[in-house]
């Protein structure tokens, strides 16, 4: 079977409107008419009146009693006036104002004399305190315009303005079909080559709540005629298709293909990154798209065509979201072939918006998962360097991000447990190892940084890297928690794996730690004492950026053994060589050291349930966790 070739590789902008211009939704799209309590979320189909006032009677706007205004001239303090029964009349909030009335007194203004009689103090003004016909909505009056979603509030004035049934515009049926002979139903017992299909969910939900209605299909293998065939069956049935996987230039690749036999293919390849093997076709003149099958291009995918067609469908203009400027805490290089869309993770520091990237792989489904924005590069942009402003496109509502403390620095699972415990606040946690968090503090570009760094020439931890770099930065250093480093074996330690001297076996293969992480230092410093040369360590220059990655790449068979804490080897179920016992600590600015936040942080590290927890994960032990090391 030969390979595809991409069609083309067109702007984003240009393949929207190419995709655009040639498809038609009028013949698609129509209406239907429910009640209106089951009309939330949904978009008018016209303009809709008034069938009655509201309210539709003189009402008292409060409890009372109500007169005319003609018979209260001339009342005030010092010529108060007694009314008897006939002359005015008892009212609450809502009441029928009745002919000769035309005011209303509240109730604190009336002083009751006995069961018949009253008196008043002050005059009425005609029509005071009632709600007079229509003040609300007139009958005949536009409630709601054309296109219009329906929120509650509409709601109550829909029916307030009498109207019980109301013609919306149908939700479009989109039609999605994940493919692929590896893609399964999520399980727990998968074998190697097996993928879950967690796309075609993504996409149920995102139509969900872009208004559609979606129908998603199990998938089906990479067959030709049984992939064109459920294809036929599925733009008989929907108005828009969806098609997951098997849109790129590979052997088993087929979507192109078979939507150019059934209809037209008007675009294959698209200059974005992630996302660029989309498909934008047609099918009986029906929209028929094929998205990658890699999480993160298959969410920009989507986000981009789908929920354009949705406002096409719905004749909405296309709703931008909200957007702030940003500082870049890292270098972020793209390239000048592509339109890229690069996750982020946000947080105000000292009156700065940091923006740090998050990771940009094509199947990293967390980098979405964490992202509170996106910086959009354009095609001709090499990148932006660290310091420098740029644009973010918010995923959560800013509310949120200022609740954040910017964490940046090296990685513990502890870092997530926290994350969860911060009822109170978010933790925005960036694994770039001990030394980058210094520079993050450096620069002014997070709250805290959790370091583990080993001075070789004293033995202790911290102290001495924060005296040289961070002695004029107005920082504190919160005593953390201690815990085990150590080597990452297969279970049951097939190789016979001894210690760090093992490492210079020429039948091992390692997996290191970035340069800058605490863990590589140690590393280092244990190298130094074993006298092994470091180019003799198969693997030495292949670099993770968390515990969690080099345990998946021992776990995996990728590597023989790793460096890292012990508590992520029993969470990943290996075995483990213990090397000896580090200071994992947190680097504090002071400024952000008597926040709400900072004392919330506080609370939550030193409590009995942090703890448990660590207990639970084992390698950890606390001696005098949250108190202040001298500098």
């Amino acid at each position: 079977m030969k390979r595809n070739i991409y069609l083309s590789s067109l702007k984003l902008e240009d393949a929207k409107k190419l995709y655009f211009d040639n498809i038609a939704l009028d013949h698609l799209v129509k209406h239907e008419t429910i009640l209106v309590e089951e009309s939330l979320d949904r978009y008018t189909a016209k303009s809709v009146f008034a069938r009655v006032s509201s309210p539709h009677y003189n009402a008292s706007a409060m409890d009372g009693i109500m007169v005319k205004a003609v018979d209260t001239y001339g009342i005030d303090e010092m010529h108060p006036r007694q009314f008897k029964e006939g002359d005015f009349k008892y009212v609450d909030t809502g009441d029928v104002i009745e002919d000769p009335y035309d005011a209303v007194v509240m109730i604190e203004d009336v002083q009751v004399i006995d069961d018949k009689t009253i008196e008043l103090i002050k005059a009425a003004s005609p029509w005071q305190h009632v709600r007079p016909i229509g003040e609300d909505i007139v009958k005949a009056e536009m409630i709601l315009p054309k296109g219009h979603l329906i929120r509650p509030v509409d709601i109550g004035a829909l029916l307030s303005g009498g109207i019980v049934e109301i013609e919306v515009i149908r939700k479009p049926s989109v039609g999605i079909l994940p493919t692929g002979t590896e893609i399964v139903e999520p399980k727990e017992d998968l074998i190697p080559g097996e993928i879950i299909d967690s796309n075609s969910r993504m996409f149920e939900a995102m139509v969900h709540k872009m208004g559609g209605q979606p129908v998603r299909y199990t998938s089906i293998k990479d067959d030709y005629d049984a992939l064109k065939n459920h294809i036929l069956k599925m733009v008989s049935l929907h108005d828009i298709v969806l098609i997951n996987a098997g849109s790129s230039a590979g052997t088993e690749d087929y979507t192109v293909s078979i939507i150019k036999e059934l209809g037209q293919v008007l675009v294959h390849g698209v200059a974005i990154k992630p996302g660029k093997p989309a498909i934008l076709g047609t099918i009986q003149d029906k929209p028929v798209i094929g998205i990658p099958g890699y999480p993160v291009s298959a969410f920009f995918v989507f986000d981009v065509y789908v929920n354009a067609m949705m406002d096409l469908w719905y004749g909405q203009i296309h709703r931008e979201r909200s957007k702030v400027k940003a500082i870049l805490s890292k270098r972020l290089m793209s390239s000048v072939k592509h339109q890229e869309y690069v996750r982020m993770k946000l947080g105000l520091v000292e009156n700065k918006m940091i923006a740090t990237p998050l990771s940009r792989g094509a199947g990293v489904t967390m980098s979405l998962v964490k992202a509170d924005g996106i910086c959009v590069v354009p095609q001709s942009v090499e990148g932006y360097e660290a310091g420098t402003e740029v644009e973010i496109e918010l995923l959560r509502d800013m509310s949120d991000i200022m609740q954040t403390i910017v964490s940046i620095g090296s990685h513990d699972i502890i870092m997530d447990i926290l994350g969860d415990m911060l009822d109170q606040a978010t933790l925005s946690s960036t694994h770039v190892g001990s030394m980058g968090g210094i520079m993050a503090m450096m620069k002014g570009e997070a709250h805290l940084a959790p370091v583990h760094l080993l001075d070789a020439d004293t033995g202790v931890y911290n102290v001495s890297f924060l005296n040289k770099y961070l002695k004029e930065h107005d920082v504190l250093l919160i005593e953390g928690i201690k815990r085990i480093q150590g080597l990452y074996v297969p279970k049951g330690n097939p190789k016979n794996i001894k210690g760090i001297s093992d490492l210079s076996r020429d039948d091992l293969v390692f997996v290191n730690r970035q340069k800058g992480a605490g863990t590589r230092l140690l590393l280092d410093y244990n190298l130094k004492v074993e006298k092994i040369d470091k180019t003799s360590i198969t693997g030495y220059e292949r670099e993770m950026t968390t515990h969690m990655t080099v345990a998946s790449a021992v776990k995996s068979g990728s590597a023989d053994l790793g460096m890292g804490i012990e508590s992520v080897a029993h969470v990943m179920d290996l075995d483990f060589i213990p090397i000896g016992e580090e200071s994992y600590d947190f680097v504090v600015k002071k400024s952000f050291y008597e926040t709400r936040l900072f004392k919330r942080f506080e609370e939550v590290i030193q409590s009995e349930e942090f703890a448990e927890k660590l207990n639970e994960l084992g390698g950890y032990r606390i001696e005098n966790i949250g108190k202040t090391i001298e500098l």
